[in-house]
């Protein structure tokens, strides 16, 4: 089914022009259309109109598959959490501007991992201001893969809350040797994006380069005040395949990026966003009748990252970070995977292999008379995993499926004495931990069986209605941003390194979906129980971690009908609720009710659509409680935020599109979000507003 989404946009000040990096290329204009991810059957998936972004099902009802590159609302997405942000379920954490980092029914960090071609991304700053979700542009990548819940096992440890995939595909060549598509963006508050992607070759061989560059100033709410929040990132990435044949492919890939970008709700801004990325990937299919497919894949990511509080703003003069400082951190993640899929049988088919992975972190730190490029790199942690998995696809009848999974893994990780820490303990919000003592408990943790499974029924119980159930459990270990920093090991903190247990989550999820001839609607839901589930206390200025018992709930509900050739009506609603039973209160960071509204007309090379965004008021809350990056603030208000969009197709070639999100100027501010930092002419202590009144203009071309 199609579902439109829009979203909140920006109005800002102006500022001066931007400095255009190696990667902003010139392209044409793409995008607006409505965008709300649902779900539908794979029947569906062909005739949808380019208009909006759409979300179906692939090879499973609990799978939401979405095209990145469809337009959608509001202004396109400049990161991972920004786009997910248009899927039900999914909200995220805020600070203005961008790079925010996604949030799943409640639900964050590494229970909910982030997959690029299959790889794992991620930052290193110990207060989370460079996300995995910020090295991620959704717009370079072919498709977007949501498993809801623990419901698979095949790519990697801790998906607890689900597991996101980007992915870009092997390129076809069958209708001509060379395919180019680009974007270009200018919107409010100097906002300006370039996105181009060229893709070369034959049967044999192919070459493929993405590229993107997005910018923006500091944007204004809907009073006319400056959030600060300005950004420049860009990417590039090259991919240089052999294909001997139909079923075969050996692929070598490489990418870099950087960027910076301006905080209000942090003590610091991110001044480098440094990306380097390898990668080699084999595949072969139909080998016998038994093994249909065979995968290897290794990579390295590293992330080099810089924050500080002198070069986008103004240092303090009194306190820990008077006169300037700079933190630089870096995270190293290599590992790979092998796996093979089998079909013992006509209905019976078995992915079965393993994955590791390695991930080192270092720092150092300086101050604008010391620089940190002077000194000396100085590793505090070290992770690392080991996993085996098997998870088998069973056609019972024709109108039924049993897929179940078991994975075991072994995780490790390593922290060093305060000596080789130097400052990287210093998080983006602040100051933290300043690096991890020796402790009597040792500096080194292993867990050498933690197990996963799951196990579902699908069912199409008449033609056009589909359902599934699934019970699924995940033992996740404990990630830096819970074991390490910022200073959670100190023993002041009480010592999690020590102590911190893995996070045990089983839950249940349900879903149906019933299409008609001119009207679909879907659902999903979930409950849960977590034991160990893994909580932040903020009792003052500093933090500390512990294991609590939890209890998790919620649903997504989405619908649509076309009420004439022309016209379609759309709208989604999504409520997740969670309670701490250890201490007999809300689990924070728990987003509010909320609904989306849209009205959509397409005919001929005219598209145009409204968009209603209502959000509830959150009185659901846990004071001085939260996660690494965000705690609840108090209770928020709820708003209602209206957006619109038109678009035409010059030709098949050329389309261009408007859009203005936030019509009516709105003030309002998201429930999860970071408080404004006084030091930054910004109120301190309240949440952040998001934009006001946003005018966008997008044209893409494709050849």
């Amino acid at each position: 089914m199609t579902s439109t989404f829009f979203f909140a946009g920006a109005r800002t000040c102006s500022a001066s022009p931007p400095a255009l990096t190696p990667c902003a290329l010139a392209c044409a204009l793409l995008l607006t259309g409505p965008a709300m991810a649902a779900e539908d059957p794979p029947s569906t998936a062909h005739t949808l109109p380019e208009v909006v972004v759409t979300a179906v099902h692939d090879d499973s009802p609990a799978h939401v598959v979405a095209d990145p590159k469809q337009p959608r609302q509001p202004v396109p997405a400049s990161d991972a959490a920004d786009y997910l942000k248009t899927i039900p379920g999914f909200s995220a954490i805020r600070s203005g501007g961008s790079n925010g980092d996604p949030v799943f029914r409640g639900q964050f960090g590494s229970r909910l991992p982030l997959l690029t071609n299959g790889t794992l991304m991620l930052g290193a700053c110990p207060g989370r201001m460079d996300a995995p979700s910020s090295y991620i542009s959704p717009e370079t990548f072919d498709t977007l893969t949501l498993v809801k819940g623990p419901q698979t096992v095949t790519w990697g440890p801790g998906n607890s809350a689900g597991l996101v995939r980007f992915d870009r595909e092997r390129p076809d060549f069958s209708e001509g040797g060379v395919h180019f598509s680009a974007s270009l963006l200018g919107a409010s508050a100097g906002r300006n994006d370039q996105t181009a992607d060229l893709a070369a070759g034959s049967e044999r061989m192919y070459l493929r380069a993405t590229a993107n560059h997005s910018h923006s100033q500091d944007y204004e709410d809907g009073q006319g005040r400056r959030v600060p929040s300005a950004w420049d990132k860009w990417n590039t990435d090259v991919a240089v395949g052999l294909t001997p044949d139909a079923h075969a492919l050996m692929e070598l890939s490489a990418g870099t990026g950087d960027g910076q970008a301006r905080y209000g709700g942090r003590g610091m801004d991110g001044t480098q966003f440094r990306r380097d990325s390898l990668g080699l990937r084999l595949k072969k299919e139909h080998l016998t009748p038994w093994l249909t497919r065979l995968e290897a894949q290794l990579y390295r990511n590293r992330a080099d990252h810089v924050m500080d509080n002198f070069t986008l703003r103004t240092p303090p003069t009194t306190g820990m970070m008077a006169g300037g400082m700079a933190s630089n951190v870096r995270r190293t993640t290599t590992g790979g995977r092998l796996a093979a899929t089998l079909q013992p049988a006509d209905a019976l088919s078995l992915v079965t292999g393993l994955d590791f992975s390695r991930s080192p972190h270092d720092a150092r730190s300086g101050t604008p008379t010391m620089p940190y490029a002077d000194q000396p790199w100085k590793g505090d942690a070290k992770f690392d995993n080991l996993g085996v998995f098997a998870e088998a696809t069973w056609q019972a009848r024709p109108d039924t499926r049993w897929v179940s999974g078991l994975r075991l893994d072994h995780s490790q990780a390593w922290r060093y004495p305060a000596g080789n820490a130097g400052m990287g303990g210093m998080g983006g919000s602040g100051m933290g931990g300043m690096g991890m003592p020796a402790s009597a408990d040792g500096n080194h943790r292993e867990r050498q069986a933690l197990p996963s499974g799951f196990v579902r029924w699908e069912r199409t119980l008449q033609p056009g209605t589909t359902a599934y159930v699934g019970l699924g459990h995940v033992q996740r270990f404990p990630d830096y941003w819970e074991l390490i920093s910022p200073g959670n090991s100190a023993a002041a903190s009480g010592n999690a390194f020590a102590t911190l247990q893995p996070e045990k989550t089983t839950q249940v999820d349900a879903g149906v979906n019933w299409k008609g001839q001119d009207w679909q609607l879907w659902s999903s839901a979930y409950v849960g129980r977590v034991q160990d589930y893994i909580l932040f206390d903020y009792p003052g200025m500093g933090s500390s971690v512990r294991n609590v018992n939890a209890q998790t709930a919620g649903f997504e509900l989405g619908g649509s009908r076309r009420l004439s050739a022309a016209w379609t009506l759309q709208g989604t609603l999504a409520y997740s609720w969670g309670r701490n039973t250890t201490d007999q209160r809300p689990l924070p960071q728990m987003p509010p009710l909320e609904a989306r509204l849209g009205l959509d007309y397409a005919q001929g090379p005219w598209s145009a659509g409204v968009l209603w965004r209502l959000v509830a008021a959150q009185r659901r809350y846990a004071l001085g409680q939260g996660n690494v990056v965000g705690r609840d603030l108090g209770p928020s208000a709820g708003f209602g935020v209206f957006s619109l969009h038109a678009d035409y197709r010059v030709n098949q070639r050329l389309k261009l599109s408007f859009g203005i999100d936030n019509v009516f100027d709105k003030t309002y501010a998201e429930h999860l979000n970071l408080a404004g930092n006084a030091g930054f002419g910004y109120p301190g202590g309240v949440r952040i507003n998001e934009p006001g009144r946003t005018f966008w203009l997008r044209a893409d071309v494709k050849f």
